[in-house]
């Protein structure tokens, strides 16, 4: 649908929100003072919501814009924005005619910083234009520069993502064992994404695998009982060594373990040498 807005006097346009969190929720917000439905998602009445002025040029500079709310819906709790549940999150702002649904975007990028006092939040929102001062030479570096299983590394995520479920938790050390996990050695540097329980749709960092349990980069609410489901993510250290002894991957080895390093550049011959 598309159509020129505010070309007469009065009109029935609200503005909406759109937010894709990189935990898989997508939610829907506008100013209008009922709900509305489109695009397969409900955008809930949310008046409290209110969006800077966004300003659009043909510049190369970011187009950033902020927006202002009260943490008074259900949707959005201190507790998700504080546990950065929706750091990175993917925006889209726009009008919309609440008569016909007619709409046009005005404006669509990531949210970056989040802050909040009392019951208000305030939320940075990076235009697409931000990608442009994203340096995309690569560096050399002795280890391996691809993420895990994504471009360039080429391996199977689902060989190395197993579904385990809570076997015991230890509250004096924080770590937590899973049924069905792989060995330990192979969580290293890997992370556990919740599928179950207070943390569902979050991903934790293994800061240290053992047999006893994995030490997690964040403290385990109490609510995580014995028997919650989460994904285990085995983990990469990105050495050549692991990369051809443990799976074979050196010929998609992004890195240069044997090239010289700055050390080697200023050294210079001595008379014991």
């Amino acid at each position: 649908m598309s159509r020129v807005f505010f070309g007469s006097e009065l009109e029935p346009v609200a503005i909406y929100w759109r937010i894709e969190r990189t935990d898989g929720v997508s939610l829907g917000f506008t100013s209008h003072d009922r709900d509305l439905e489109f695009n397969g998602l409900r955008y809930r009445a949310a008046p409290g919501m209110l969006p800077s002025a966004i300003r659009r040029t043909a510049s190369l500079e970011p187009d950033n814009a902020e927006v202002q709310g009260a943490l008074s819906h259900d949707a959005v709790r201190l507790e998700d924005l504080a546990a950065g549940r929706f750091d990175g999150a993917r925006v889209e702002i726009g009008v919309v005619d609440w008569e016909t649904l007619d709409r046009s975007n005005l404006y669509h990028g990531d949210l970056g910083a989040v802050s909040f006092e009392g019951s208000n939040f305030e939320a940075e929102l990076l235009s697409v234009k931000t990608e442009l001062e994203r340096d995309t030479v690569p560096r050399t570096s002795p280890t391996c520069r691809a993420r895990f299983c994504g471009p360039g590394c080429n391996l199977s995520a689902h060989k190395f993502t197993h579904e385990a479920i809570v076997a015991e938790i230890d509250p004096l050390t924080g770590k937590v064992a899973f049924a069905g996990s792989p060995p330990a050695q192979d969580m290293r540097d890997g992370f556990v994404r919740w599928i179950e329980g207070p943390h569902i749709g979050k991903e934790m960092e293994v800061l240290e695998p053992a047999n006893d349990g994995l030490l997690l980069s964040e403290e385990i609410a109490p609510e995580v009982t014995p028997g919650m489901r989460a994904f285990l993510r085995e983990g990469c250290d990105h050495t050549l060594s692991t990369c051809e002894g443990r799976f074979g991957n050196s010929v998609n080895f992004q890195g240069e373990p044997f090239l010289p390093g700055n050390d080697a550049l200023v050294r210079y011959p001595t008379s014991s040498s």
